[in-house]
């Protein structure tokens, strides 16, 4: 038995399952993103690797035999907030359909997730470690998501992208740099 409906009448209704494998499995990071966080599931996506990405704190994954992602899947998502997730995501992720296994029950299911669009890039390396992250970079990931979030709002909104790029070069500048005009 199924948790979820057929993707026809999951569409029609605009509820929609998403499988998550790195930052949004933190809630604090799907509620500044979503405004709230969605009904929650532990799952296993196989076949994919999760790598760590250069310069990167967040994230990819990518097509990988016998290897598996544990993440999360996240139901009854509005049409409107895979919208929102589809901006979040960027040019960088493909909403990609998978079938993922509950970890409670091995069920299977339907769920959208985000593929990392290129499959060759040579920046992609290792494992991703949420723990780790969650200690090193969480709080800094939050409070650039809330500043995309609030930037999403603007008539010249910038992509989440530029948005990571410019926060994160604004991280790396030691203060002595910083010059004070009076």
């Amino acid at each position: 038995m199924a948790l979820t409906p057929p993707p026809a009448a999951s569409a029609a209704a605009g509820a929609h399952t998403v499988f998550v494998y790195g930052s949004l499995m933190e809630e604090a990071v799907v509620r500044a993103i979503l405004k709230r966080v969605p009904p929650a599931a532990p799952a296993i996506l196989p076949n994919y690797h999760r790598f760590s990405i250069k310069e990167r704190i967040y994230p990819a994954i990518l097509p990988v035999e016998n290897k598996k992602v544990a993440g999360k899947v996240l139901t009854g998502v509005t049409d409107d907030e895979l919208q929102i997730l589809d901006a979040f995501e960027d040019v960088e992720y493909t909403r990609t359909r998978v079938e993922v296994s509950l970890t409670d029950s091995s069920e299977t299911m339907l769920a959208d997730t985000y593929v990392w669009s290129d499959a060759e890039d040579p920046n992609l390396y290792g494992k991703w470690d949420f723990e780790e992250w969650k200690k090193l970079h969480m709080k800094d990931f939050l409070a650039m998501t809330l500043g995309f979030m609030n930037g999403l709002e603007q008539p010249e909104s910038k992509t989440r992208v530029e948005t990571y790029q410019s926060f994160m070069q604004q991280q790396e500048q030691p203060a002595s740099e910083t010059k004070v005009e009076g």
